[in-house]
């Protein structure tokens, strides 16, 4: 019964690390979660602890607003704890970060909040129609994030539905989405979309959720940085950190380039440096003395 679990068996261990059971032996753990029958292993084995299997999630960052020109490509493959793994790592590194000051701690903030994103590839991958050979996708475009997975929504609901009403989840996938719950990845109790909403009204971010007719998609919607937006207007091409700097003046036009320096995690020279490379392409003046006075940035 258990050849069709060769190359599985190293990870046995360390999945069921998350799990509160005690590791005595594969059979009985697969017992405890429901995966055999009449002892014949069922397919949701493959999905959940096999990296051979037919299981992916394709991932590319985009130039733009649509598909034309793509910046970078991937393909994920393996078991479902691994594309979890996978896809958050690379949204979370494509995606755009700020820093906040408290105190003297300098703190990381995304610009989608990491628990929204979470709980959308855990959905997109517990809900996914396995029958269908089409894998599930990550698409970031210079305005928005979009997770989908080749799994409908049912038709007789909508998203709102689960949002603002009563309604209760719906498993398409129930041994999974058991086994998930037990590893502490989804709430067995509530809508997971209902918990995307929440985090992300939390922060101000947009979220929409589509119903196609070749699956369901989840769209974060990214702000648009300042410093990317007055260095594209005046035909100028500024460095990440120059984009940031604006950015950063944006929102708190009397910050020093101490303040920017710690923000930034560089030298308070190369902050001035940077200033005054921005002055001169004539993107930011100073009002006023170096004390008392504020940034203005020029549009």
């Amino acid at each position: 019964m258990f050849c069709a679990l060769k190359g599985c068996f190293s990870f046995f261990k360390i999945f069921f690390g998350f799990f509160n059971f005690t590791f005595s032996d594969v059979e009985s753990i697969l017992n405890k979660l429901n995966l055999i029958k009449d002892d014949t292993l069922l397919r949701a084995v493959d999905v959940l602890f096999c990296d051979n299997n037919s299981l992916e999630v394709q991932a590319a960052v985009f130039a733009g607003v649509d598909k034309l020109t793509f910046l970078d490509i991937n393909q994920f493959k393996g078991n479902i704890f691994n594309l979890l793994e996978q896809s958050e790592s690379y949204i979370k590194e494509h995606m755009n970060w700020r820093a906040e000051l408290v105190g003297r701690e300098r703190i990381e903030i995304p610009e989608v909040p990491v628990r929204a994103i979470t709980e959308a590839i855990v959905n997109s991958l517990c809900h996914r129609d396995y029958n269908n050979p089409k894998g599930n996708e990550i698409a970031i475009f210079k305005d928005r994030i979009e997770i989908y997975n080749p799994g409908q929504f049912p038709e007789e609901y909508s998203p709102l539905d689960f949002i603002k009403g009563e309604e209760r989840s719906i498993l398409r996938n129930p041994l999974i989405a058991h086994t998930l719950y037990l590893s502490k990845e989804i709430e067995r109790w509530g809508s997971g979309i209902r918990r995307i909403y929440e985090e992300c009204e939390k922060q101000n971010v947009k979220v929409e959720f589509k119903k196609l007719k070749s699956g369901f998609v989840v769209v974060f919607y990214r702000i648009e940085r300042v410093g990317e937006k007055v260095g594209e207007k005046v035909g100028e091409k500024l460095t990440e950190n120059q984009k940031k700097i604006i950015d950063f003046i944006q929102k708190e036009p009397t910050i020093s380039a101490k303040e920017l320096s710690k923000l930034l995690g560089i030298s308070q020279r190369k902050i001035e440096d940077n200033l005054s490379k921005l002055k001169d392409k004539g993107l930011l003046r100073r009002i006023g003395a170096d004390r008392g006075g504020h940034w203005e940035i020029i549009k």
